[in-house]
């Protein structure tokens, strides 16, 4: 029992060690082990920040660039470049705020509006016809004495009595005697009675009862309702006096009303589709017979007609008519359609946001569009995008309140907080000057060349030659090598260079002249920034101001004369403007 209880002590003082030498090495181990996999983790989480005008700035903590003086924001992961005007988000943020965007263009295509529009049943105009006292007299009897019955080609409708028809029959009967004879005179009495509308077997029956009738019946001369009732029994009738008004109804117009927005998408030959709110569940169709040259002055619309068989009358004159419209254009061209969800309209500006390319982490930056017609539940776009743009059509102002937050470009706020046409700085604070060789400053001299060509164009309002000219100027930056500027220089050229390539290209996609100037001030805007870094050069620049522009509030450019020639306006005010600086 002894030796028993001996072995178990043994054996338990043996787990016993055992157990603390095993926990020693997995306790070492694993604390080790921790500590390596903690310090991977705080490498990866470590962020870096940088400067937006100056990316070659890499610290591990926030502050200040030790260039500009901007404060360090953080670098997007793998090492994305970071577009200072533009607002960057994270994708976590993207998704809930449920940001969509949609990629525009696509190339040739069928855009389609659908246009409602209200008009009213009228009689054919072709088929209505005033029946008419050929022959002075007076009514003796009215056979159809109400308005809206349907009368039927030949049925009489009320009797005269005309001492001229008396005598005329006098004649006939008078010829008739003598017809072998003198068959000239009977045929003159004859056409005569024909002339006051009397028919050949109407007048057959006078020649064959031999009697003169004291009354004559007037027959309709054609099928209808009778839309108006002129005359009373009683009434003495002139020759030419109106009698009746019929209308035939087997066919009918229905008159649309469009307005101005509407006509340049309705054109002769489109089919209509519409309903009658008396015939619930039937649907008519036809096809716009003519457009009204004209748009009333108060009502401000334009009459469609539209041209319907009615063969069974079931429309009726001035029944209300509801009509559709599916009008189709060609979109050749890469025509651009965009959502109304993507438009943001100030009144004066409509701007979207455009997801930047080639960027790691969800960037937008916001551009300025012009409209065309409406669509419906979208825009036809005129000028300010191109195909292949990826735009926000959904979340459109949560992305637009945080450019606002951010100090960048925004809807309210164009040009406050980050100005576009200032790279990184207040608009109005002028960049600082850097010294370049005389080679670069070439580059630069070439620029401004083609830049007159271009504000000439405009002061001539000539389209055509500001866009040949645009073209130019961008053909010429894209020659600048990359390596014509060192150190700060080349920092300075990089923003400038992006500037301008953004607001030549909105000139070369504007609709018209007016378009291409309020591009042209943003390029302006870029080139006296570039004027001031990188001048004086061989010749004088002038920095020229006038008052007006941009909505009164102002804008420059550059002339190579002190004669101020203005490019916003024209003819209309050309000399309006002063020289505000002279660069030498």
């Amino acid at each position: 029992m002894k030796k028993i209880l001996e072995n178990k002590w043994v054996t338990a003082s043996l787990a016993l060690a055992m157990g603390l030498f095993l926990g020693y090495v997995f306790w070492h181990n694993g604390s080790e082990g921790g500590r390596v996999e903690h310090g991977i983790a705080d490498h990866a989480d470590e962020t870096i920040w940088t400067c937006s005008m100056h990316p070659q700035i890499r610290q591990h903590e926030p502050g200040k660039c030790p260039i500009c003086g901007m404060d360090l924001i953080p670098l997007q992961s793998g090492g994305d470049n970071i577009n200072p005007m533009a607002v960057s988000m994270t994708s976590t943020a993207v998704k809930l705020a449920g940001i969509q965007t949609i990629m525009v263009g696509g190339g040739e295509g069928i855009v389609e509006k659908s246009l409602q529009l209200n008009g009213t049943v009228v009689p054919d105009e072709r088929l209505v016809k005033t029946l008419t006292a050929h022959v002075a007299g007076r009514i003796e009897q009215l056979f159809v004495n109400t308005t809206g019955e349907f009368v039927k080609r030949g049925q009489r409708l009320a009797s005269i009595y005309s001492p001229e028809l008396i005598a005329a029959q006098r004649e006939l009967l008078q010829t008739a005697d003598i017809k072998e004879s003198q068959p000239a005179l009977y045929k003159a009495a004859f056409e005569k009675l024909k002339a006051f509308k009397l028919s050949e077997s109407q007048i057959k029956n006078i020649v064959e009862s031999g009697e003169i009738r004291q009354t004559v019946d007037i027959l309709a001369d054609q099928s209808g309702v009778v839309f108006e009732k002129k005359v009373n029994v009683g009434d003495h009738l002139k020759t030419g006096e109106a009698l009746y008004i019929i209308a035939d109804l087997s066919k009918v117009w229905v008159e649309f009303d469009a307005y101005e927005s509407d006509l340049p998408w309705i054109a002769v030959g489109d089919k209509v589709a519409f309903i009658v709110a008396s015939l619930p569940g039937q649907k008519f169709e036809g096809k716009v017979a003519f457009i009204e040259p004209m748009v009333n002055r108060q009502s401000r619309v334009a009459q469609i007609r539209v041209e319907i068989p009615n063969p069974d009358q079931k429309l009726k004159p001035e029944m209300f008519a509801t009509g559709t419209i599916v009008a189709k254009v060609s979109a050749e061209g890469g025509q651009i359609t965009l959502p109304k969800s993507a438009v943001m309209w100030t009144g004066e500006r409509s701007v979207v946001y455009v997801r930047e390319k080639d960027r790691e982490a969800p960037s937008f930056m916001i551009r300025e569009v012009v409209l065309g017609p409406s669509l419906g539940s979208s825009y036809l776009i005129e000028a300010g995008l191109n195909s292949g743009d990826d735009v926000v059509v959904n979340g459109t102002f949560t992305v637009d309140a945080a450019a606002q937050l951010a100090g960048k470009p925004s809807m309210m706020n164009p040009q406050d907080g980050v100005d576009v046409t200032r790279h990184g700085h207040k608009a109005t604070e002028k960049p600082k000057q850097v010294h370049v060789s005389d080679q670069s400053k070439k580059h630069i001299e070439g620029l401004i060349t083609k830049y007159y060509k271009l504000k000439d164009a405009l002061v001539a309002s000539d389209k055509e030659e500001a866009i040949a000219s645009a073209g130019a100027f961008k053909k010429q930056l894209g020659q600048v090598p990359m390596g014509a500027f060192k150190g700060k220089a080349h920092d300075s050229w990089m923003n400038l260079e992006k500037l301008m390539k953004n607001a030549v290209d909105s000139i070369l996609s504007a609709g018209n002249i007016d378009q291409a100037r309020k591009s042209f001030i943003s390029l302006s805007e870029v080139m006296v920034d570039a004027a001031h870094t990188f001048g004086p050069f061989d010749e004088a620049v002038y920095v020229q101001h006038c008052p007006m522009a941009n909505n009164d509030l102002g804008a420059d450019w550059l002339s190579e004369v002190n004669e101020v020639r203005n490019p916003y306006y024209g003819d209309m005010m050309l000399t309006c403007g002063e020289v505000t600086e002279t660069i030498e």
